[in-house]
């Protein structure tokens, strides 16, 4: 997940070429890694929590195969990456508290408060199409 975070930063740092199909690659390369997570959630105890993360997971395959059909950008938006943000708190949580009793209230509060960053960074990235590594390689590396 660090990697996909850096992965535009790093291969321009190392003069890779031009991206401009880089975000069909990286959808690629993110269901292949979300598929992973997805498929360690199975082992949760919390079946509400197990089916979230199934849900979750596919709203954002259909959103993503529904994208590369269409090439229309807001799908990303819509169809936002939350899975990732739900797999990682209810790691987390269930690593602090021992537990993995969540009521469906306390997923649903969870849910809301990952989904607002989680929809400004999909606004921003998807249909703003503010391009952050390009500040950084000016920034840090000059280029």
């Amino acid at each position: 997940m660090l990697l996909d975070g850096a992965d535009v930063i790093i291969a321009g740092w190392l003069n890779m070429g031009d991206f401009s199909s880089y975000h069909t690659t990286d959808k690629y390369l993110d269901m292949y890694y979300l598929t992973l997570e997805v498929y360690k959630s199975l082992s949760w105890q919390n079946a509400l929590a197990c089916r979230t993360s199934m849900f979750l997971f596919i709203y954002r395959f259909v959103g993503v195969i529904w994208f590369e059909a269409t090439n229309l950008r807001i799908l990303l938006f819509v169809f936002p990456n939350l899975f990732e943000n739900f797999f990682l708190f209810f790691e987390a949580y269930r690593k602090i508290k021992k537990t993995e009793k969540l009521s469906w209230k306390g997923i649903l509060i969870a849910l809301i408060i990952l989904l607002i960053p989680k929809l400004v960074q999909e606004y921003l990235m998807h249909v703003v199409l503010l391009r952050p590594w390009d500040w950084f390689h000016t920034t840090f590396l000059k280029t």
